[in-house]
């Protein structure tokens, strides 16, 4: 290796080593079109083996904010990943298509194979968790841009699907119930505001139990990784069963669920129609913030919302919960301005 790379604190063979670590976990995450040996200098994969007659390419790109500081914090980087493909993944499924691929990013101030693979053990288990390839990545080290023990995280998705069946929501109308389906947790947005209330606000540390966040520690909580929807939700987009579907994420219920949502239709969702997790109560209280504000940042236990017909609704409704997951209809789209989400009705 060169020696005077070295010297201005880049350790290239610490990148082979990571390279040879993470071979294994990439193994386990190959499915059908997978082609290119981990090492290449591009990632191939062959949709000539997938038989759809007008094919839509659909992507998607994401990190994981803030929450990186958790894990960094914690020192815990084995779920981290899993938030990294989730946060793309959800987003391609969101557009009717089935995700294929992934790819990886990960810049740090200092290479520590073991810590890289972790990081990618995370991504590999979401990539299977969801039946994506992990098909390539990049590992870059960058000591004036980070501290040694700092890193980032990002992704990079794409899926597949027949043009005709893609969702662009042009079907929904009034009358079509909201069904939601539970998410794990804080998922990974609106870390920036559960930090500020947490630890600059109340001084709380990573391994402080605050008895109404149902008695684990912080860093359990915080940590659990993001929800994938694909295994649950993809086999009702084929059977045609899914008018539009919007993805939680940062902006929570008042920014996504206007993206589904067509000209001349608003949202109404009902409150207590589905369990608020004990943390965003938590945040609430602690951070003094209001009902709309908590809306408008987190999921409050809801990740994911599609708009059914009402006569397929509830064989939506059983189908996602004989998955395991739980669903709740916790809402309707009605006649009135153009992407108004309204909530009402009392919490649970």
């Amino acid at each position: 290796m060169s020696t005077a790379y070295e010297k201005s604190g880049v350790n290239v063979e610490a990148g082979y080593e990571v390279v040879e670590r993470i071979k294994s976990h990439t193994k386990k995450t190959e499915r059908l079109g997978m082609m290119s040996a981990l090492g290449g200098f591009g990632g191939c994969f062959d949709l000539s083996q997938y038989d759809v007659k007008e094919p839509v390419l659909v992507s998607g790109t994401d990190g994981v904010g803030t929450k990186l500081m958790i894990a960094i914090e914690a020192d815990k980087h084995d779920t981290i990943g899993i938030d990294c493909v989730a946060m793309c993944a959800n987003d391609i499924l969101a557009q009717g298509a089935e995700p294929l691929f992934f790819l990886d990013y990960i810049a740090t101030g200092k290479t520590y194979p073991e810590k890289i693979e972790k990081i990618v053990e995370g991504v590999a288990n979401g990539c299977v968790e969801s039946n994506m390839a992990l098909i390539g990545g990049e590992t870059a080290e960058m000591p004036d841009m980070y501290g040694q023990n700092d890193y980032d995280l990002a992704g990079f998705a794409v899926g597949l699907a027949e043009k005709s069946e893609l969702i662009d929501s042009s079907t929904i109308s009034e009358g079509d119930v909201l069904i939601g389906i539970a998410s794990s947790g804080i998922h990974s947005n609106g870390f920036s505001l559960v930090r500020q209330i947490l630890f600059k606000d109340h001084d709380y540390k990573l391994d402080t139990v605050l008895e109404d966040m149902g008695g684990q520690t912080l860093k359990e909580i915080l940590l659990t990784p993001t929800k994938l929807y694909i295994k649950s939700v993809l086999p009702l987009i084929k059977m045609k069963k899914i008018k539009g579907i919007a993805h939680i994420t940062g902006g929570g219920f008042y920014e996504n669920i206007p993206r589904m949502l067509p000209e001349n239709v608003s949202a109404s969702i009902k409150k207590g129609s589905w369990p608020v997790l004990p943390v965003f109560k938590s945040l609430q209280r602690l951070g003094d913030i209001s009902e709309k504000d908590m809306f408008s940042t987190f999921n409050m236990g809801i990740g994911m919302v599609l708009a059914v017909d009402k006569e397929d609704s509830q064989t939506v409704l059983d189908y996602i919960n004989d998955q395991g997951e739980l669903a709740y209809n916790i809402g309707q789209v009605d006649l009135g301005e153009t992407g108004k989400v309204e909530i009402k009705g009392e919490r649970k």
